[in-house]
């Protein structure tokens, strides 16, 4: 006897039959959203724009489907990133959402390049805070020859301690020739953020063009380096922007999305999210970019505190990654909340270092706050090293 025929058997009415076959049929539909993005299949974007909006699709169960996804590719490993804040401010772009662009008049701390001791020394301590990948960004338009000079000193002598240890910089649009040099110095990762879609770029700097950012993230696969670029949710975007993000990164083959939420920092340009981020649209967010980029490295970012609030921890569903110890200039959940976090809801992280051992040692108040409104970075926090 078939499912069907004893589902019909079982119920008491046709209408109880056909309650019954509906359910299995609306379960089907997650299911196939599942095997799709693991088979490689592009969702079209009828399917895409449903998950973001589609209120009758239940949240709780788009994750399930979407960490069947996540499962598949990296089990329940989270890898931990860590920014170094290498220059602070000093930046003649007008990035809207960028406390360091020219147009902001946030009150940061600004300061030069740190010196190479300093920026070796940061990543001693990143990867023995359980760190998988030590970030370091630079402000700036884009890697002159003597940034790329001194960017091969510095892998060079990060990657004579830590040789298996991943390294990923941010420095601005890098030509063809700087990505290839970057590689050969030991330069595992390029960071480069898209940001936004190509229509609403505009509306966020007027500097440069989405082009610009797109040129140096072809530089860096032309050059063999991984990618890591990601965007901003919540800055007057509609949901057909985020689409075409999450689609660029797929046609780029990403190896590493971040997905930003904005960071109100008072003095920006863009103060506040151009709309209401809802703990429900960013899991959706996720859910997104997890089912059409389904083996990258998907990190729930910046902003993951004050928008997700209470629902925190579902993002480690669709994402597989984050950062700990804050972010560029603003302030992020303490160290050991979040690795408390990671370890309650049963994932691990990528580490050499265990993550009991982490918390065991990990103080209580590590000079990150808690609270749900954000706060700038003190020069301590931007320098731990010194």
């Amino acid at each position: 006897m078939d499912i069907l025929s004893t589902w019909a058997k079982e119920a008491v009415d046709n209408r109880q039959f056909l309650d019954i076959l509906y359910k299995h049929m609306d379960r089907l539909f997650y299911l196939e959203l599942a095997r799709r993005s693991m088979n490689g299949e592009q969702l079209d974007n009828a399917a895409c724009a449903g998950i973001l909006s589609d209120t009758s699709l239940e949240i709780l169960t788009l994750l399930d489907a979407a960490y069947q996804v996540r499962k598949h590719y990296f089990g329940k490993e989270v890898r931990v990133h860590i920014l170094n804040n290498a220059q602070n401010g000093h930046c003649r772009e007008d990035c809207h959402y960028c406390a360091q662009a020219s147009s902001s008049a946030a009150q940061i701390e600004e300061y030069g390049i740190k010196p190479d001791e300093e920026i070796l020394q940061e990543a001693r301590q990143a990867y023995a805070k359980g760190a998988a990948c030590y970030c370091m960004v630079f402000a700036g338009r884009g890697a002159s020859q003597s940034r790329i000079e001194h960017l091969k000193r510095l892998l060079a002598g990060i990657k004579s301690e830590f040789p298996d240890k991943e390294i990923c910089v941010s420095t601005g649009f890098v030509s063809d020739e700087g990505a290839v040099e970057l590689k050969k110095a030991g330069l595992d990762r390029l960071n480069h953020n898209l940001n936004t879609s190509e229509a609403h770029y505009p509306n966020i700097c007027t500097t440069h063009t989405f082009t610009d950012r797109l040129n140096t993230l072809l530089a860096a696969k032309a050059a063999g380096l991984k990618v890591c670029s990601g965007m901003i949710v919540g800055m007057g975007e509609n949901n057909a922007d985020i689409i075409e993000v999450a689609l660029r990164l797929r046609a780029l083959k990403a190896e590493s999305i971040p997905v930003n939420l904005l960071v109100p920092i008072e003095g920006n340009v863009l103060g506040a999210p151009g709309s209401a981020l809802t703990p429900d649209f960013i899991l959706r967010v996720l859910c997104l970019f997890r089912f059409l980029n389904p083996a990258s490295e998907i990190r729930v970012a910046a902003g993951r505190e004050i928008h997700l609030r209470s629902m925190e921890v579902m993002a480690l569903y669709p994402a597989n990654s984050l950062f700990l110890q804050g972010y560029l200039n603003a302030k992020g959940a303490s160290n050991a909340r979040t690795l408390q976090m990671i370890k309650d809801a049963g994932f691990s992280i990528k580490s050499e270092v265990d993550l009991d051992e982490l918390l065991e040692r990990m103080p209580q108040q590590d000079g990150i706050t808690d609270s749900p409104k954000v706060l700038l970075k003190t020069l301590k926090e931007l320098r731990p090293a010194i």
